[in-house]
C-alpha cells in the first residue's frame, strides 16, 4: 500500500480536509506555500503517465475537486497553482498520482 492508501485507511494520521468515495484531500506535511493541499484519487494510479483512458472521469473529478478546494480556501480571486509531478526528476516522492494545490502567496515562473 502507498502512503496515501495508508492515510485513507486510517493507518497514518493526516489533516484531512476532504474524504469521499473518490477523492482524499490532505494538508501537505511540508508545505511550500501558505495553502498546500494534496488532492488524491482513492484509486491507486501510480502516476499521470500511467493513467488509462478509462480514468478520464476520475482525472476530471480530481481537477474539479482541486478547484473546489481552492475556492473553499479563498484562493479563487488571487489565484493558485496546480502541480502534478510525474517521475523522480519531476519531484515525485510518492508513487500514487496526486495534485498539489498551492496558493496564498505570489508564485514565480518558471518553477524550480
Amino acid at each position: 500500500m502507498t502512503l496515501f492508501e495508508r492515510i485513507a485507511a486510517g493507518e497514518i494520521p493526516a489533516k484531512i480536509i476532504r474524504n469521499d468515495d473518490e477523492i482524499l484531500a490532505i494538508h501537505d506535511i511540508n508545505p511550500q506555500a501558505p495553502v498546500h493541499i494534496l488532492v488524491i484519487p482513492r484509486k491507486p494510479i501510480t502516476r499521470i503517465g500511467q493513467a488509462a483512458a478509462s480514468d478520464a472521469p476520475l482525472l476530471g473529478n480530481l481537477l474539479l475537486a482541486a478547484r473546489d478546494l481552492a475556492k473553499e480556501q479563498g484562493l479563487e480571486e488571487t489565484g493558485y497553482r496546480l502541480i502534478i509531478n510525474n517521475g523522480p526528476h519531476a519531484g515525485e516522492s510518492v508513487p500514487h498520482l496526486h495534485v498539489h494545490l498551492l496558493g496564498g502567496r505570489p508564485m514565480d515562473w518558471p518553477p524550480g
